[in-house]
């Protein structure tokens, strides 16, 4: 190798005597695919099993090219084989193998084309009272000769897991067949229209599943079964529709294995309140007796920042009891029982039995009756630290639902320690969010002050791979939160109107759940689309 071209230097590593080239280098860059975000759109525009064989993923355009990430970009015979396949100039880039494989696995047509592939992924069907026995296998869902539509349930549910979905939805249209998975509580379409012929036994293969009476097509189902799904229990609760076009249903996934990895670590720190809004949560968390009580509607996170709460208060001096429905989370050191309506078990008879097993702290799913209402602020009220939750739009609302459970108010009020109101908004991907520039007008259409813009980062979504092309990944709570003083007591009893309440509440610290959710646009975990579905906008 000549010294005098510049071009061929090399320069040897010491650690391991390694021959680097400065153009291979420089014509191959290497890439972080765990930073370097991949465009959703030309994922998708690429057939999967190529990139699965050749072991590469498309992640930008640069200059009228496309790049690639190669695990081996020095092979020139793959060089060759994409360009005549793509059609398109091509740049290439260097990654790690295992990297473009996690890539492809995020995507719901790649996990398929993986299984087929040879990857084992078996189910165990358990029942309730058999856990333990193997009442069913399942062939692997590759094998063509299992039931096609045994397989297309089972992809379907391998799939949702795969893309962290909370619920699947089976759907009977004029259309056809849909299938939709909610992913951070929003609803997108799984794949294609089936055709409707397929609606019947689909869902029969979901009621088979759920035991479940497959000749009743007239009048609501519920069920659920447990499968075990590499090496993890997961379970699922169903809940079949009559509809005009057929049967709908509903699947909800309550991975208790792996949600219950995560709450062992799990802490307020990590559910996305402003600090502030932590302080004033652990002070009253910390009370010794009262009802700490949290409200929003179905899937706005209340159970899970009861939860939180109780990781941090609880200790071996403590029992803390609680009573749910159903049981979603398992909590080391407490102890948890699940309403069972059917066998007498209500939330009511459940508390009465509590009390009688001498807990310090205690929790109640959900007040749903004026019984249930009555016995919690009874034990709030005679030396028990009660923590549940209520169905209201905000903290206000909640005086208003417990007076029309014929509660008497002098008596709620003296037990209450504090009302949350929670909400819960889609966070923008943190790979591929993009900054924002946002309008005088478009700030006053959203009910604040152009100033107020000023100090803001402002950012919009994107759309990537790791966030399936939506632009959003994860969820964050907004909170109002209204910590109880004399003042309020006072005004509550006297039944003072909502206005004079809110401003003795703005008065001692109160935020809005409008101003905690302006609050995230502000710093750029969310944007004004996304705040706006679940807040009023305030002076618009």
């Amino acid at each position: 190798m000549s010294p005098q071209n510049p071009d061929l230097s090399r320069e040897v590593l010491p650690e391991d005597r390694t021959l680097v080239l400065h153009p291979v280098r420089d014509l191959y860059p290497a890439l972080d695919l765990t930073t370097e975000p991949v465009d959703f759109a030309l994922f998708q525009s690429i057939p999967l099993d190529l990139m699965l064989k050749h072991h590469f993923v498309p992640v930008r355009e640069d200059a009228g090219r496309l790049v690639l990430a190669l695990a081996d970009p020095l092979d020139v015979h793959l060089q060759d084989l994409l360009r005549r396949t793509l059609k398109r100039p091509l740049q290439f880039a260097s990654a790690p193998q295992a990297q473009i494989q996690e890539v492809l696995k995020k995507s719901e047509s790649g996990q398929k084309v993986l299984d087929e592939a040879g990857e084992a992924l078996k189910v165990q069907v358990l029942r309730e009272e058999d856990i333990d026995e193997e009442v069913l296998d399942l062939e692997r869902l590759t094998d063509k000769d299992e039931a096609p539509i045994i397989r297309l349930v089972d992809t379907t549910i391998f799939n949702a897991l795969q893309r962290r979905a909370s619920d699947i939805h089976l759907e009977t249209t004029a259309a056809g067949f849909q299938i939709k998975y909610r992913i951070d509580g929003s609803l997108y379409s799984a794949a294609e229209p089936i055709d409707r012929r397929f609606a019947s036994p689909i869902i029969s293969r979901v009621k088979v599943m759920s035991e479940l009476d497959i000749a009743e097509k007239r009048k609501p189902q519920d069920g659920r079964f447990k499968l075990k799904v590499r090496g993890r229990a997961i379970d699922f609760r169903v809940s079949i529709m009559p509809t005009i076009h057929g049967e709908d249903a509903v699947i909800r996934i309550l991975d208790k294995e792996n949600l219950s990895e995560e709450f062992s670590k799990l802490s307020l720190d990590i559910l996305g309140f402003s600090q502030h809004e932590l302080t004033k949560l652990r002070r009253f968390a910390k009370e010794p007796y009262g009802m700490f009580l949290v409200t929003g509607p179905t899937g706005s996170g209340k159970t899970t920042t009861l939860y939180a709460v109780l990781s941090e208060i609880r200790t071996p001096e403590d029992k803390i009891i609680t009573i749910e429905d159903p049981v979603e989370y398992q909590l080391e050191g407490v102890t948890q029982i699940p309403v069972n309506e059917k066998k007498g078990l209500t939330f009511a008879l459940g508390l009465r039995s509590i009390l009688r097993h001498d807990p310090d702290k205690i929790l109640v799913g959900e007040i749903r009756d004026s019984e249930t209402a009555q016995i919690a602020i009874q034990s709030a009220l005679t030396g028990h630290l009660v923590f549940t939750t209520v169905h209201a739009n905000n903290t206000l609302d909640v005086i208003g639902r417990f007076h029309h459970m014929g509660v008497e108010v002098y008596n709620f009020v003296s037990s209450l320690n504090c009302i949350l109101a929670q909400r819960l908004v889609r966070t923008l991907c943190p790979k591929c969010k993009r900054p924002h520039e946002v309008s005088p007008q478009e700030l006053i259409d959203n009910g604040v002050d152009p100033s107020w813009g000023a100090t803001a980062t402002f950012f919009d979504k994107g759309g990537c791979v790791d966030c399936n092309g939506t632009g959003f990944r994860g969820r964050q709570a907004i909170i109002e939160f209204m910590g109880m003083n004399d003042e309020l007591r006072e005004l509550l009893v006297n039944r003072a109107s909502i206005r004079d309440v809110k401003l003795a509440a703005r008065r001692g610290g109160m935020q809005t759940l409008r101003e905690s959710a302006l609050e995230k646009v502000r710093v750029g975990i969310t944007t004004f689309a996304e705040i706006n579905k679940v807040t009023f906008r305030e002076g618009a």
